[in-house]
């Protein structure tokens, strides 16, 4: 009985209530800003909301790079996003962010290969996954979702400095409201429970959003966190049969791909967002995130705790 009640509850929270979020507040968004001449690389692109965006981004006239973990998936999606878009000048990279050799040589081939870096939406993440450590030893949710992003931009840095304008967009998602940084248990190691774990990773986007913001000041380097919705993806593959049969029924009221994808494409061309950064945003518009999000002790605090995980300095 207090499991159920657990799991009920746990329904409500995590699915129910941003479905009526999605209900209360979506808003159609479109523009015609073009990117020709740009260079654009999105993680996890070979499906999902980071394969539509690859579509809309493309279809602007972008040079677009899909960093990828599974090769054999992104060279169809790689296909499709050509075929959809007319363009091109598009091509899939392996990425495999939850190891960080995989991450280094992308990013040298990219710093190598690349004149410049305008966009980089760090879109790809597991969700509520059971307990996994990454080929470096971290948990997988906090290692995938926000160490793997941390290193990569971290490497690129440089090159996106030197390609600015630019921008950089963190895929968060309001399940940070439920989550706390943990750090001295970062790697949920004393105790895993996936839905804190997945939280924890969502918080840390929007914490690593604001400390990078305010480091970029002045760079001419903007940097954004958002929220795509409750889209329908592979993400939920990792839920229960209970879990996964409320958001079945919750279906028809969930966001599409292409829906959700919108708010990370209005991050990457919003004119309106060129003297913003550090914020986060939900339905193509600036939302308010938790009391959690804005402490700028913890932000810094994660900061130099991920520096000292991945062995990196970063002034």
């Amino acid at each position: 009985m207090i499991y159920s009640l657990r799991l009920l509850t746990y329904h409500v929270i995590f699915c129910v209530l941003p479905v009526i979020h999605h209900l209360n507040y979506f808003r159609p968004w479109s523009s015609d800003v073009r990117l020709d001449g740009k260079t654009v690389i999105i993680t996890g692109a070979n499906t999902g909301i980071g394969k539509f965006t690859a579509i809309d981004l493309a279809k602007r006239g972008a040079r677009i790079i899909m960093a990828c973990r599974d090769m054999e998936k992104s060279n169809g999606a790689l296909k499709e996003v050509v075929e959809s878009s007319g363009n091109q000048n598009v091509f899939a990279s392996r990425l495999d962010l939850a190891d960080t050799k995989s991450i280094r040589e992308f990013a040298e081939k990219v710093n190598t290969e690349e004149k410049q870096v305008n966009i980089l939406i760090n879109n790809a993440g597991v969700m509520v996954c059971p307990y996994g450590k990454t080929a470096d030893g971290f948990e997988m949710q906090i290692g995938v979702n926000h160490m793997g992003h941390f290193l990569l931009t971290h490497l690129l840095l440089d090159l996106i400095k030197r390609s600015m304008p630019a921008r950089i967009i963190n895929v968060s998602s309001m399940a940070h409201q439920w989550g706390t940084i943990d750090l001295e248990d970062i790697n949920s190691e004393k105790s895993y429970d996936k839905k804190k774990a997945y939280s924890q990773s969502k918080l840390a986007n929007i914490l690593f959003t604001r400390s990078l913001a305010k480091r970029l000041e002045g760079s001419g380097v903007t940097a954004y966190a958002l929220h795509p919705g409750v889209v329908q993806t592979e993400l939920w593959r990792h839920l229960n049969k209970p879990q996964q049969a409320v958001m079945w029924m919750v279906r028809p009221f969930t966001k599409t791909s292409v829906q959700g994808a919108q708010t990370t494409i209005y991050c990457a061309v919003a004119p309106e967002l060129e003297t913003e950064s550090g914020k986060y945003y939900s339905d193509c518009a600036p939302a308010n995130c938790s009391q959690a999000a804005l402490d700028d002790d913890v932000a810094q605090r994660l900061w130099e705790l991920s520096c000292k995980m991945l062995n990196i300095k970063w002034e």
